[in-house]
């Protein structure tokens, strides 16, 4: 039984080959700057084939509008002053909506002034507030995924130097001193989910003064919100309004995001309540040329395809850019690929660039971000490796082009990271270099798949029992969980009540449901995962360096692993499961390590299902077994040094899934003989793990699948793709949903892809358990044509 299990490391690319002809000499706009035509032409050398699409994103005028007549005069004078004429129609909306009491959500474009649109209403009342008797007034909080986007938005208050306005950062960095005087006098509180749940709901009563004040709470990325991590927020922010409404404050909530699918939807599901939405974008945007591009595949010294390194290609491009003195950001995803594309590009400038080119990843000092924008906006600095962290932190504008080094997770992520470029009005530049990936090849040769369709959905899913269930306990712990409190968390919180009840968790009295215990159900769970977190130990020192979730750890940190943290590779000495902890030594021992694993599932409860003739496709809950049994060590060329086992119980996930079967002699018409079922299905499953990301939020790690040629349970062959979290986290579903489109885009990008028998482009997954063995690609198109013959053109399910 073949399967893709979910989390098992992150990898990150190295030179390994590519050149691009020197770009000079390129023609120049008339403002001095190299055209994205020309720089593109430059870029491509003497491999034009490598430019896949180039697409032209029509420049936006600007629409305004009038100031509020409520605008605080103080608030507005500030505003004149620093620049801004001239409000954009969005912004007035949502001030409107805002001030008026009613719960909004703005989706609009990256640089579109969305914090202007609440700050209005905020900064007004808070201002109007400061004459209270109480000094108090009215109070605010601003939620943010990231600390350093708190740290942006304080920046831009603190510039209006507003004296009734008195904002403050609350994060685990604040000392206890300021904490203090943050809740007994601060009136606009910028801090993250995670402190939320944390801190001040458990210790609400020593944030009374500012919760009876408390007037409007912003939610800003909310895009950021999807999956296991909105579940989650979606119940903190349940448990925050029944805090409020102890003291008798109904405050205003304000989402912002960059553009989703169904933001009204999405907001909505986030608070539990009506949200209006504001999603026609007033503010101006110059044209941007956007350019797909695809490194070329090679064959290795094995006679294996491999595709040059996304890393290296977008490190060469980056070094090209800063040549023809074009200033540019590139993303990647992980923070060692961020230093490898920096480096990179500077061994290929000339040695006066190459203290003009840095990385940027998370953990940076304040002081050492600001420095990073000062340098952007001087120009001093004209090549930038970044990850998202600058995405969701750092405020730039004027850059001129934007690298993205595969495929950023999802078309939001996308539109976000590009639109850090043309931020001063000239034309900018995109380009989107592809991974080694079937979602990256098929988007490359499929424009339409970015430039034709919405943004995919976010998906969220607040009545996951298996999140809500903790967070109710955390509730009860606050304050009394009431029959009132029912209709706030959802239908199914009575039997998760009960539920903990039978367990002890809870105790049921006449008033409600109570907390009984001593210690504090908050400190047991984590916003960013299911189940408590494994801590990676530094051996010699006991020092804890950094986390993974419990359901990662198996693959990623068990006895013997090369576990990438930080940009610094550690290798795993022991894990102790009792403990919840894997002790490592850091160093590079020269292999890295991948786990080995078996996986089989349980049909425990089909919720629908669709017949297409003699094949059948399912939605429902699922048991997904896996245990992983051995790890090989591979040289970095990819020569396995060994296989040694493991000695690791089997996990179960309680999940949703989606499914199909086929019958065995459906595919023998096709071409597919009962013994090539298997490499078949095998190949099928990972193409399709990847493709689900580009119509749902999710990453292909959130995701797993497992395949087989009988099972016991449909008694035919089997294909079968799960959430990776208890519960489920949607992603399945919206598979489900969008299953003919889904399936049709996976059948296209294998065949489409120029290899002969399979590569990591179409069929063969960086996370299978099983070595990626069995695959056959030609049967794989096999039976994705005969599944979507047979379910025909009719309605999407």
């Amino acid at each position: 039984m073949n399967g893709e299990p979910t989390p098992t490391g992150t990898a990150s690319g190295s030179p390994d080959g590519g050149r691009f002809a020197p770009a000079v000499g390129a023609p120049r706009t008339p403002a001095g700057r190299t055209s994205p035509e020309a720089l593109l032409q430059a870029l491509a050398g003497d491999h034009p084939e490598r430019l896949v699409h180039v697409h032209e994103v029509a420049a936006r005028a600007a629409v305004h509008a009038d100031w509020p007549e409520w605008v605080d005069p103080s608030l507005l004078g500030a505003l004149l002053a620093s620049g801004i004429e001239n409000p954009w129609s969005h912004q007035v909306e949502v001030a409107r909506h805002a001030h008026a009491g009613r719960h909004v959500v703005v989706s609009t474009g990256t640089a579109s002034g969305k914090s202007l649109g609440y700050h209005l209403p905020i900064l007004s009342d808070l201002v109007a507030g400061a004459s209270a008797p109480n000094g108090r007034g009215a109070t605010a909080l601003y939620l943010s995924p990231t600390k350093a986007l708190a740290a942006d938005q304080l920046s831009r208050i603190d510039a209006l130097a507003l004296p009734a306005v008195r904002p403050a950062t609350y994060d685990g960095d604040t000392p206890t001193d300021e904490r203090r005087w943050i809740r007994d006098h601060a009136n606009l509180v910028l801090t993250n989910p995670d402190l939320l749940h944390h801190s001040l709901l458990p210790g609400h009563e020593r944030w009374s003064s500012f919760l009876r004040a408390l007037r409007y709470v912003v939610v800003d990325e909310c895009h950021v919100y999807k999956g296991v991590f909105g579940s989650h927020l979606a119940a903190v922010l349940r448990r925050l309004r029944r805090v409020a409404a102890r003291y008798r404050s109904t405050p205003t909530f304000v989402f912002a995001s960059a553009t989703v699918a169904d933001p009204e939807e999405h907001a909505s599901r986030l608070l539990g309540l009506p949200v209006a939405p504001v999603t026609v974008d007033g503010s101006p945007r110059a044209s941007m040329t956007f350019a797909l591009w695809e490194p070329p595949l090679l064959v290795d010294e094995t006679g294996q395809p491999k595709r040059v390194s996304t890393i290296t290609e977008t490190g060469e491009l980056l070094a090209g850019c800063v040549r023809e003195q074009v200033q540019t950001v590139a993303f990647a995803r992980s923070r060692a690929g961020v230093e490898v594309v920096a480096r990179i590009a500077r061994e290929r400038v000339s040695t006066s660039d190459e203290g003009r080119v840095a990385a940027y990843r998370g953990g940076f000092l304040p002081e050492e971000r600001r420095e990073l924008e000062r340098s952007l906006r001087s120009r001093e600095l004209l090549g930038l490796a970044a990850t998202n962290a600058l995405e969701l932190g750092v405020d730039v504008s004027g850059l001129d082009a934007v690298l993205l080094a595969g495929w950023p997770g999802t078309l939001s992520s996308l539109w976000q990271q590009a639109g850090r470029a043309g931020r001063s009005g000239e034309r900018s530049l995109a380009v989107l270099v592809a991974a080694d990936d079937p979602l990256d090849t098929f988007v490359v040769h499929h424009p339409e798949a970015i430039f034709g369709r919405g943004i995919e959905a976010t998906v969220v899913d607040p009545d996951n029992p298996h999140v809500l269930a903790p967070h109710l306990a955390a509730a009860a712990a606050e304050l009394p969980v009431t029959e009132a409190d029912i209709e706030v968390f959802g239908p199914q919180t009575r039997a998760l009540l009960d539920a903990l009840v039978a367990r002890g968790i809870l105790k049921k009295r006449p008033r409600g449901w109570f907390w009984g215990r001593e210690d504090r159900p908050a400190d047991h769970l984590s916003l960013r995962g299911a189940g408590e977190p494994v801590r990676i130990v530094e051996t010699r020192t006991g020092r804890v360096v950094g986390t993974v979730d419990d359901a990662a750890a198996h693959s990623q940190v068990h006895t013997g692993a090369v576990h990438l943290h930080q940009g610094q590779t550690w290798v795993v000495t022991e894990l102790d499961l009792d403990d919840h902890a894997a002790f490592a030594v850091r160093g590079d021992p020269g292999w890295t390590t991948q786990a080995q694993s078996v996986s089989d599932f349980q049909i425990v409860h089909e919720v629908e299902h669709e017949p297409w003739g003699p094949l059948r496709c399912s939605f429902g809950h699922v048991t997904v077994h896996h245990q992983v049994t051995s790890f090989l060590r591979r040289l970095p060329g990819g020569e396995v040094l060994g296989e040694h086992p493991l000695e690791l119980p089997p996990r179960s996930l309680a999940t949703k899934a989606v499914w199909w079967t086929m019958p065995v002699d459906e595919l023998a018409a096709v071409g597919v003989a009962e013994d090539g079922i298997p490499g078949a299905a095998h190949a099928a499953e990972h193409a399709a793990i990847g493709m689900l990301p580009l119509f749902a939020t999710a990453d292909r790690w959130d995701i797993g699948g497992v395949s087989t040629a009988l099972h016991p349970d449909t008694g035919l062959p089997t294909i079968l793709i799960y959430d990776g979290h208890p519960g489920g986290a949607g992603f399945a579903e919206r598979g489900y949903r969008r299953v003919r489109a889904w399936l049709g885009a996976t059948r296209e990008a294998i065949a489409s892809c120029e290899c002969a028998t399979g590569c990591p482009s179409c069929i063969q997954s960086p996370k299978c358990g099983n070595g990626n063995e069995p695959l056959d690609k030609q049967g794989a198109i096999a039976l994705l044509d005969l599944t979507l013959r047979c379910a025909g053109p009719g309605p999407t399910v």
